[in-house]
């Protein structure tokens, strides 16, 4: 079936709305990033504090290469965050019981105390930078952002 000029208009406008999100959305978290490094101590960046936070919800651990997947960068680059990181006390890498050539990233003790202490010196920052969202704004956001990230991520692996 050919595409009608009503279809294509329709299809354009929608690739153009996906594109204005889409931009939204990075600014919106280059804008975070900007106030997350500016709590951060020196030789900290915000991408080792992403790592953080990923491992602080999965407490069995999990291997450099699927940590790697999961931000979708290369495993040497990975292994590089890591490393500062376990220097730092941060996570602690042990042998994988289910692989022995692999090894599995656990946040350690001090990693969860660092990324709650980072969670809490941002609250003043949040706080004031969304004072201006009307009540509810968050709540309503939440599952929409959460939908379109299932999304994205599933045509990313598919």
């Amino acid at each position: 079936m050919a595409e009608t000029p009503a279809t294509t208009s329709g299809a354009e406008a929608r690739l153009r709305l996906a594109f204005a999100v889409l931009t939204e959305a990075g600014i919106v978290t280059q804008l975070a990033t900007a106030m997350l490094e500016a709590r951060l101590p020196a030789g900290m960046v915000a991408a080792q504090f992403s790592v953080l936070n990923h491992l602080a919800s999965r407490p069995q651990g999990q291997t450099p290469l699927r940590i790697a997947r999961a931000f979708q960068v290369p495993k040497t680059s990975m292994t590089h965050s890591l490393a500062v990181l376990e220097r730092k006390g941060f996570v602690e890498t042990a042998p994988n019981p289910e692989d022995g050539r692999s090894k599995l990233v656990r946040i350690t003790e001090a990693g969860r105390a660092f990324r709650t202490g980072v969670i809490a010196a941002l609250a003043p920052d949040m706080a004031r930078s969304l004072a201006g969202l009307e009540p509810g704004t968050l709540e309503t956001l939440l599952p929409r952002l959460t939908h379109l990230r299932e999304v994205l991520d599933a045509a990313r692996d598919g």
